[in-house]
């Protein structure tokens, strides 16, 4: 699956890049689990499992990010 990123945002809109990012992480997540089940040796599964572990924080952490930019959004407007 192939991210597109939103254009309706403009191009000085954090929101628009930590949402392509935050795609980006799903799919190496999603590659990084499949991967466990491809191979046989314990130390690579370990670290793709680890891997997906990992950017499972930083997408969460962009997750918060955008929810509190869009709350600051909403709040300044009249």
């Amino acid at each position: 699956m192939q991210f597109k990123p939103d254009t309706s945002l403009p191009e000085s809109d954090p929101l628009r890049h930590t949402a392509h990012i935050r795609a980006m992480l799903v799919e190496i997540i999603a590659h990084a689990r499949a991967d466990v089940g491809k191979v046989d040796e314990p130390q690579a599964k370990a670290i793709f499992e680890m891997t997906a572990e990992v950017l499972l924080g930083v997408r969460k952490t962009y997750e918060d990010y955008e929810k509190r930019m869009e709350r600051a959004f909403a709040s300044g407007r009249s």
